[in-house]
């Protein structure tokens, strides 16, 4: 079977715990060099592991100068020390879903894990949505579950996080695949940062998940007027 290609679904969406708040770093400044002097600054490049990312990078897969760019950045930027499914903890990536209950799902299982790994009866946590436009074509393995099974593996990452990293070395933009969390659901993975278009800041949700069982309570919540 060759391997097949398509463009992102559009709009994507992606939730980020609110407890990390958005900081402007890549958003105003107009050039590489620009960017490097501020982070120097702020003492960024004092965080062995960011300059690390983001010497792996080239400058022209640098975003900035545009609104939200530092919300694309820290996706590539601060990773899980273990790394996500298609991504190892050398470089991050900007995961998405294309719909909004899935991106909740997502983010609801691993809230739930991190209730069980705490004793935790259940999690609560305020989450802020963004959509976006995800720019290339995308290697697209939805409905391969079945030979695929080692990439989809619920309680592993080693295979997927190869695939990741051999689609980002090969300079492709990213993965389509079959979210494991909602039936049905559709998840992205974009490696290049400039692939990362037209972020809008969404809605607010508050996530509550117990630590035993799979329901996932989803409340949006209401700006103050």
């Amino acid at each position: 079977m060759t391997d097949a290609y398509s463009a992102a679904p559009y709009p994507t969406y992606r939730l980020i715990p609110s407890q990390y708040p958005p900081i402007g770093l890549f958003d105003t400044v107009a050039t590489a060099a620009d960017l490097l002097a501020v982070m120097d600054l702020v003492g960024w490049t004092n965080d062995r592991l960011v300059a690390s990312r983001i010497a792996r990078l080239p400058q022209q897969e640098w975003v900035y100068g545009r609104p939200n760019a530092s919300v694309v950045m820290a996706a590539f930027l601060h990773v899980s020390p273990t790394g996500m499914r298609f991504n190892s903890p050398d470089l991050g990536a900007w995961y998405a879903a294309s719909e909004i209950e899935t991106a909740a799902a997502e983010v609801g299982h691993h809230l739930r894990r991190e209730a069980v790994a705490r004793n935790m009866p259940e999690m609560v946590r305020v989450y802020r949505g963004y959509s976006a436009r995800l720019d290339g074509l995308y290697l697209d393995i939805r409905g391969q579950q079945s030979r695929l099974a080692d990439v989809y593996a619920s309680d592993r990452y080693d295979a997927s996080q190869r695939l990741g990293e051999e689609v980002r070395a090969s300079h492709g933009a990213g993965i389509v695949y079959d979210s494991l969390r909602r039936r049905g659901g559709t998840n992205i993975v974009a490696h290049r940062p400039t692939g990362v278009l037209d972020v809008v800041q969404a809605d607010h949700f508050e996530i509550r998940v117990p630590a035993i069982g799979r329901r996932i309570e989803v409340r949006k919540l209401t700006a103050p007027s």
